[in-house]
């Protein structure tokens, strides 16, 4: 798992399946354009939602939780990483939301 930036997570939305991983109540907040929420606890019941063969961007709040979700990812035959910093840090650079 690598730990991406906002930046690159931004260029890579087309190419890449962005998984949010927040709570229900955090992505009322927003979340970004496109991508899937499928919360934490969720995961191992949804993750026939997720082709093996495109690249997922784990997001959640801050990058705790996306973290953990994407070396379990990796685990499973995934090739995922992680969003530094979060929605926090998407929100703060002033890229869009859904």
């Amino acid at each position: 798992m690598a730990e991406i930036t906002i930046t690159e997570a931004d260029q890579r939305r087309t190419t890449a399946r962005i998984l949010d991983v927040r709570e229900d109540f955090e992505v009322e907040e927003g979340m970004i354009p496109g991508a899937l929420h499928i919360f934490m606890g969720q995961l191992q019941a949804r993750l026939s939602e997720l082709d093996p063969a495109v690249p997922v961007i784990a997001v959640c709040r801050s990058g705790n939780r996306s973290a953990r979700v994407a070396d379990a990812l990796n685990g499973a035959g995934f090739t995922a990483d992680t969003m530094a910093g979060g929605m926090i840090a998407w929100t703060r650079a002033g890229l869009p939301t859904a």
